[in-house]
């Protein structure tokens, strides 16, 4: 069972925001939050209260947090502020302020386990089928020839 918790348009962008997130897929539930209590990105303590609230939504959900493994964490794009920077003789130069949505996803150990092997079961079952390549048939061009 996957359990998700979001987070929307936070103040930072994505591009950085994904830095912390690439480290954190795949990783169990306690070993997320014990590499996040270490990073110094600006990014790593409202992780770190993202998968709590996950674990929160799991246990909820009467799943034992110890089971738990960090599925995926999606960083999205999120709306742009535009605010402007007075410039030399009346100019204005823009500024972005870029933001994220963020979701985090949790699941069980036994479910992501039965999950990769569907996926290798499913890739053997596959028939072995040969391709069957046509010949093209080759015409030539006639070039008419100019009176001059």
């Amino acid at each position: 069972m996957e359990i998700t918790a979001k987070l929307s348009q936070y103040r930072q962008a994505p591009r950085k925001v994904r830095l912390v997130a690439t480290l954190l897929k795949g990783m169990t539930v306690e070993m997320a939050l014990i590499e996040l209590s270490h990073r110094t990105k600006r990014v790593a303590p409202i992780f770190h209260k993202l998968v709590l609230s996950a674990v929160a939504n799991a246990k909820a959900q009467g799943i034992d947090e110890k089971s738990l493994i960090v599925k995926g964490i999606r960083v999205d794009k999120g709306p742009v502020l535009k605010r402007s920077r007075p410039r030399a003789q009346g100019r204005a130069f823009p500024i972005h302020k870029h933001t994220s949505h963020i979701v985090v996803t949790l699941t069980d150990v036994a479910d992501a386990t039965t999950a990769k092997t569907k996926k290798t079961d499913a890739k053997s079952e596959k028939p072995a089928v040969a391709k069957v390549v046509a010949k093209k048939a080759v015409t030539k061009k006639k070039v008419a020839k100019v009176a001059k």
